[in-house]
């Protein structure tokens, strides 16, 4: 019963010092020359997965727009000379 109790008493926030831990510790793990490439790949992971959200949206928005757009037979359209 104590273990249960103690795991509610822990809060899930993160707050400064913990990330500052994180931090040090995987500057510790990867060295600082490897961060920058760990950064860039988390970041194009990061942008990678906006653009595949995002993607199905715009379909949408497309097939939206197609949908409600008059379309005029080629006859009525008068023809330029």
């Amino acid at each position: 019963m104590l273990l249960g109790n103690m795991i509610c008493l822990i809060p899930c926030m993160i707050g400064t010092t913990e990330l500052l831990l994180i931090g040090g510790l995987v500057l510790l793990l990867f060295g600082g020359k490897k961060l920058p490439e760990l950064m860039k790949g988390l970041g194009q992971g990061v942008r990678s997965f906006k653009q595949g959200v995002n993607e199905p949206l715009k379909e949408e928005k497309s097939k939206e727009s197609s949908e409600n757009e008059v379309k005029l037979p080629e006859e009525s359209v008068p023809k330029k000379e």
